[in-house]
């Protein structure tokens, strides 16, 4: 055998173990509720989706709090305990693209008077539609997105649709809307607190519902996280 044609066998040898070693790390839905060292990647709330009933701030100081409402949420991840609400040992924070998607939001589309507006919520194909605006470029593995649907200052709650999506491909996973209640002085801490009631919600039956159902989903291959970028949630 030429010394070529061994370096070519060689070559085919070290892509097919590579090759193997990805599929042996691809994940599925059922793969993330089964075994809860699978990473999690949270990717933050998205208010592009939104209206707000009710609230007598302006649209300027509205859109100028989605950041600080995100901040909080990471900041005190004891209180906003998405690795434990998900049994996950830690999780990696990127809202780059939830971040740009917020910043694009028109101050004077984001208020309404009515309730109607707040609560209708999202269909499926709206979900799958919003999350291909995401820059995903580059992440893989299963992220976690709050979409916010709607903020009603006249029932104190807001109405958010908890979404489970494949990074690489932004194939919806999982998508459940759930309703938060609003608490708290300041409109940064009261409509955070929104999504502190839907972790709530989440960790005390709605998880458990999810890994029951995921048995049956079908098998859709995720690619793994990197795990290098995980970071704990303290």
């Amino acid at each position: 055998m030429t010394t070529l044609k061994k370096c070519l066998l060689a070559s085919f040898a070290l892509v097919a173990v590579c090759l193997s070693a990805g599929n042996s790390h691809a994940q599925t839905l059922k793969d993330f509720f089964g075994d809860e060292s699978t990473p999690l990647t949270y990717l933050g709330v998205d208010f592009s989706a939104t209206k707000v009933e009710g609230e007598t701030a302006t649209g300027d100081e509205i859109v100028n709090k989605f950041e600080p409402i995100n901040s909080v949420i990471v900041v005190e991840s004891k209180k906003y305990d998405v690795a434990g609400t998900f049994r996950r040992p830690s999780v990696t924070n990127s809202l780059e693209a939830v971040k740009k998607v917020n910043a694009a939001v028109s101050p004077d589309k984001i208020k309404t008077d009515a309730v109607g507006d707040v609560t209708k919520g999202l269909t499926t194909a709206d979900i799958e539609k919003h999350v291909k605006k995401y820059d995903l470029s580059g992440k893989k593995g299963i992220g976690l997105v709050f979409i916010m649907d709607g903020m009603s200052k006249t029932n104190k709650e807001a109405y958010v649709y908890a979404t489970l999506i494949d990074l690489s491909t932004k194939k919806v996973l999982l998508s459940e809307r759930i309703t938060g209640k609003a608490q708290g002085f300041g409109f940064r801490n009261y409509w955070a607190y929104t999504i502190y009631k839907v972790l709530n919600s989440i960790d005390h039956g709605r998880y458990k519902e999810w890994k029951s159902k995921s048995t049956a989903t079908a098998d859709t291959k995720v690619a793994a996280a990197d795990s290098q970028h995980w970071q704990m949630a303290n």
